[in-house]
């Protein structure tokens, strides 16, 4: 029986719900095999996204220089609404979308991880001395 090939079902539910969640989110298909191949490449961040599809919170497991998906969702998120001059105000932001990002952030912090913890260790900003 040389040639058979033999697919996880588990991750053919993930990539649906990969491609689901990308166009819930609005992106574009790029990102949607982007994000895919680098959870295919990285075990640990796809067992994260395994866990977000079936629980829709971060399982906190994986980590990269001692910072979690949640360290970057909510770096991620202040950087937004700074952008966006939202405020406080999170029920705006897209938080789908946001939790794609995080994903890809993880990826690209495992590569290259000096950037990320620069950002994350430089602190929130001024807001900081405010409610």
């Amino acid at each position: 029986m040389s040639g058979n090939i033999i697919l996880d079902g588990r991750l053919i539910k993930t990539y649906n719900a990969l491609n689901e969640l990308c166009s819930y989110a609005g992106k574009e298909e790029s990102f949607s095999e982007k994000l895919w191949s680098e959870l295919m490449d990285d075990p640990g961040l796809m067992e994260e996204f395994i866990y977000y599809i079936e629980h829709h919170t971060f399982l906190e497991k994986d980590k990269c220089c001692g910072y979690g998906l949640t360290d970057l969702y909510f770096f991620n998120m202040r950087n937004v609404e700074i952008k966006q001059d939202v405020g406080k105000n999170y029920e705006d932001t897209d938080k789908e979308a946001l939790v794609l990002d995080t994903f890809l952030s993880m990826a690209d912090m495992k590569k290259n991880p000096d950037p990320y913890i620069k950002k994350l260790e430089e602190g929130p900003g001024m807001d900081r001395f405010y409610d």
